[in-house]
């Protein structure tokens, strides 16, 4: 006998017959420490499940993975100069890169000779105005031609590494580089230069759907970080500035001479949070970033980091037109 269906038939499952009453979950095994062993030893029959701290790992995990619709650009800026900006933008765009399975790019908008593509990979010969010329983009492979992969996945596009031409570098050149970007890469984040009145960044300042702003744990640091708030505030940009992530971002050993609490609660009442990064020796190189030689601590920093943007991927800010 055949039983037909039409349009107003409820097919919802009865309240009894779903997976939290009928199913008894299985026990993610345990990745490391004395659990794992016990698991491993026994060949799975003894199963201690995840501890607390690898339960939080997992979850943090999870955040950074968020769902993404669109692509997400992320505008990493500074108006000091040497207080981790470029690192930070390689750290977190590889965090993302790692975590996520979509396609993670930082591009260098620095018009003073900008280390980004340095900073990533020992290899980088293309940088952005190559892309530019480019007779067809169409295609991921073609855009990819002129990008540098890190270790961590992290795709870098360097900046010009003659003076003249890099300065050159305008509004419509960092527009036309999104534009290009956008069909092919997920989360974009941009090493801005230091300067809020150069040609290019009204064009960062437009397309950005959010702001990682970068400072040192020292007050001239955090004088200027202010002062960037102001300025947005005062040109159009609140919605950036009220939704931007602070970074205090630690270069040397030790304790801070500032007070770091009330350092931190000045920029919370401002922004929508605020990371503290703590002082690495590999980061302190000043070489090629490597994901896998950053202290366990460090490591963590970022991946919080990454959690907070990540937190605001549900929301849709327009993109201005392009």
């Amino acid at each position: 006998m055949t039983t037909f269906f039409d349009a107003t038939t409820d097919l919802t499952p009865p309240t009894g017959l779903d997976q939290s009453n009928l199913v008894d979950p299985v026990k993610a095994p345990p990745k490391q420490g004395w659990r794992k062993l016990v698991h491993s030893a026994s060949r799975g029959r003894i199963n201690p499940g995840r501890s607390r701290a690898q339960a939080e790992r997992d979850e943090l995990i999870d955040a950074i993975r968020a769902p993404l619709r669109g692509d997400y650009r992320i505008a990493v800026m500074s108006l000091k100069g040497g207080v981790g900006k470029t690192t930070t933008t390689i750290a977190l765009g590889g965090v993302f890169a790692e975590t996520r399975g979509d396609r993670v790019i930082a591009i260098d908008a620095n018009p003073d000779l900008g280390t980004l593509a340095q900073r990533a990979t020992a290899n980088s010969p293309a940088t952005i105005r190559d892309l530019l010329l480019a007779q067809d983009t169409s295609r991921y492979p073609q855009v990819r031609a002129f990008t540098n992969q890190a270790s961590s996945r992290l795709e870098v596009i360097g900046s010009e590494r003659d003076p003249a031409v890099s300065e050159a570098f305008s509004e419509l050149d960092y527009r036309k580089a999104i534009d290009i970007l956008q069909h092919h890469y997920n989360v974009i984040l941009t090493d801005c230069g230091t300067g809020l009145m150069h040609s290019a960044m009204a064009g960062v300042l437009d397309l950005a759907n959010a702001l990682v702003l970068v400072t040192s744990p020292a007050l001239d640091g955090a004088q200027s970080a202010a002062a960037t708030l102001d300025w947005l505030s005062l040109h159009g940009y609140d919605q950036l500035a009220s939704n931007a992530v602070v970074v205090i971002s630690a270069g040397a050993p030790g304790k801070p001479t500032i007070d770091m609490e009330r350092l931190t609660e000045h920029f919370a009442a401002r922004t929508r949070a605020v990371h503290a990064i703590p002082y690495d020796r590999h980061l302190a190189e000043g070489a090629v970033v490597d994901m896998d030689r950053l202290a366990p601590d460090t490591l963590r920093a970022y991946q919080q980091l990454a959690a907070t943007v990540a937190a605001d991927f549900g929301s849709w800010h327009r993109h201005a037109v392009m």
